[in-house]
């Protein structure tokens, strides 16, 4: 008997061999797939918590595929798992030709049934949070739902419908996650009015604001620099000012004028949100013609700021 479950190990530990080898993973890859998909678990049981215990008891309305399976669950009695499973089969087939083949779509897969599992499994086994008072359960539904979809695209994975959909429309168009859900999320409510009234849907849309801004943060973090661009026929003197007053890194670029044709000097700089008065009142105490553009910068990754390291 012993023999026996030695051979089964080691012919299962070939099959592993050849799987790993197809699917190109290292031995020292291992633990950082198995944190990932611990990560995808941990958010889909969020998700399922903030749907069970903030979102359905309340009959509050959310978008993408669980809130289609919700509006059907209201019609029909259909539980929204199982729904949801069903109506993400369309969107997977899409996803897996056009978002990366065998990883992605054995991690939407896994995620996807698991959300489904655990909003059944925890259906009529959690707490409800019902309250006279809207806004107390749609922020702690959207930011527990917010911080699940979050993380579970933060490895790479998505819980199938409007997550393959963000995904698609992020690597197309650029547009960011949570701002491609929170668009799709309007076209269910506009579906949903009619169902639920006016006043549940004005609700809804809080709910998909807050949750897809969590969700831009859970996958960018908050956002405290600021690049800006600097240009100036005093450009020497306003990199000094930066380097040894505010204590920045500065680059040196060469700009043309599109109109003027002429040379000049373009400075550019990163900074925290609170040195941007300071840098303003600098420059223009330099020279006081200078044009300056300031944008926030999503993720400041390096010296002075949040140190980069391989996720």
């Amino acid at each position: 008997m012993h023999h026996l479950a030695e051979v089964v190990f080691l012919v299962g530990y070939q099959h592993l061999e050849v799987f790993m080898h197809r699917l190109a993973i290292r031995r020292e890859q291992i633990p950082g797939i198995l944190r990932d998909y611990l990560v995808m678990t941990i958010g889909t049981l969020c998700i399922a918590l903030a749907l069970n215990i903030f979102l359905d008891p309340n009959n509050v309305i959310f978008g993408g595929v669980t809130g289609i399976a919700a509006m059907l669950k209201t019609l029909l009695g259909l539980p929204i798992g199982v729904t949801s499973l069903v109506l993400n089969i369309p969107l997977f087939i899409i996803g897996l030709k056009r978002l990366g083949g065998f990883v992605f779509g054995l991690r939407t897969i896994f995620a996807t049934v698991m959300l489904s599992v655990f909003i059944d499994l925890t259906a009529n086994r959690v707490g409800q949070f019902v309250q006279r008072e809207p806004l107390l359960y749609i922020a702690y539904g959207a930011l527990l739902s917010g911080i699940g979809t979050g993380l579970v695209l933060r490895v790479g994975g998505t819980t199938g419908g409007v997550d393959i959909v963000a995904r698609l429309l992020q690597q197309w168009r650029g547009i960011r996650p949570g701002q491609s859900m929170l668009i799709s999320s309007v076209v269910v409510f506009g579906a949903a009015g009619w169902i639920y009234g006016a006043t549940p849907v004005l609700y809804a849309l809080l709910l998909a604001f807050i949750e897809t801004r969590v969700i831009d943060i859970v996958l960018e973090g908050f956002s405290d620099g600021r690049s800006a661009l600097i240009v100036s026929d005093k450009p020497e003197a306003i990199r000094d000012a930066v380097l040894h007053d505010l204590d920045r890194g500065v680059t040196m670029l060469e700009g043309r004028g599109g109109y003027s044709g002429r040379e000049r000097a373009v400075l550019m700089c990163v900074i925290s949100q609170a040195e941007i008065t300071i840098l303003k009142k600098m420059i223009y105490n330099i020279d006081p013609r200078a044009f300056v553009v300031m944008t926030e910068a999503v993720e400041v990754l390096g010296e002075g700021f949040r140190p980069a390291k391989a996720e």
